[in-house]
């Protein structure tokens, strides 16, 4: 099937769940990305029951805190 991720249309074996994509891409810190699948965020208890379907979008968000003082 055909799966938009991260914004590049890419071709993955049928009827995948959102924890299984994270483990086919490689996906770096599984424990620390949000996942957003067709513009609505997923809970993560939610990641191993949520089976993808033909051209889904799935999204993988880093969140990081950071910045700097202003001088």
């Amino acid at each position: 099937m055909i799966l938009e991720i991260n914004g590049s249309k890419k071709e993955v074996k049928d009827n995948l769940t959102v924890s299984e994509i994270l483990v086919e891409e490689n996906v770096e810190m599984p424990d620390m990305v949000t996942v957003q699948l067709n513009g609505e965020f997923l809970d993560r208890e939610e990641f191993s029951k949520t089976t993808l379907k033909e051209n889904d979008q799935v999204d993988f968000l880093y969140f990081m805190g950071g910045g700097s003082f202003g001088f």
